[in-house]
């Protein structure tokens, strides 16, 4: 597919066999962001494990202390007084058997989903329509827990699910280009560090390979690994 102008001239801004400091590589994504919409600020990283062995998976949440500029919309499963905490926390859909039917009729509205440890027999019903969408509830994550106040603020404050898919990459956002460029920084930080210290027993040899940003419509930027602490 032909370039267009606008994207010749990003191209061109950034040199592909480069690597940049993170604050430079920053800006270059934000002046890159052209769109008529605020284009989200995405990581990749490329990491030395093989997420088919239990030992080399990597999982995990943060809060991104600048928040992620998306409006999250959270679904709980809870009932009773769960239920009521759930709502006056903020959540967009509260329900226990009724909330399954709804997903079983293929109505999934909602960004993240947090489940009391009662509901998880309902909840398990759903493994196959919420596993593959990435929405499946896990103690592990936070997301399974009788907290659901904190639970549901900080899904909508700014916390980011990581996790590696099947070629050893992480795609996360980290912001949108209209933030300012330390809070970018901040959140980049903050990402990069629990992926950092979320590194599995079985990784053998370098952990992170290689680490990209980007935004929604703009050319990637390599940034150099000599930057990232622990890489």
């Amino acid at each position: 597919m032909a370039l267009t102008k606008k994207q010749k001239a990003q191209a061109g801004s950034v040199d592909r066999n480069r690597f940049y400091g993170v604050d430079q590589a920053i800006g270059l994504v934000k002046k890159n962001a052209t769109a008529k919409f605020d284009e989200t600020v995405e990581i990749a990283l490329n990491l030395g494990v093989d997420p088919r062995h239990a030992d080399q998976m990597v999982r995990g949440v943060v809060n991104l202390p600048k928040g992620t500029g998306k409006t999250v919309r959270v679904a709980v499963f809870a009932k009773g007084a769960k239920a009521d905490e759930a709502t006056a926390a903020g959540a967009d859909v509260v329900g226990a058997e009724d909330l399954m039917q709804t997903i079983q009729d293929g109505k999934i509205d909602f960004d993240r989903v947090i489940a009391t440890p009662d509901m998880m027999g309902i909840v398990g019903r759903l493994g196959k329509v919420l596993g593959p969408k990435g929405l499946m509830p896990n103690p592990k994550l936070g997301t399974v827990t009788t907290d659901v106040t904190k639970a549901v603020t900080d899904a909508k404050s700014g916390q980011v699910e990581f996790r590696v898919e099947k070629a050893g990459i992480i795609h996360a956002g980290i912001g949108k280009a209209s933030f300012a460029e330390a809070d970018l920084k901040a959140n980049f930080d903050a990402l990069v560090d629990a992926i950092v210290k979320s590194k599995p027993s079985g990784a053998k040899g370098k952990y992170v390979q290689k680490l990209a940003l980007t935004s929604t419509m703009g050319p990637g930027v390599k940034v150099d690994l000599t930057e990232i602490a622990g890489a």
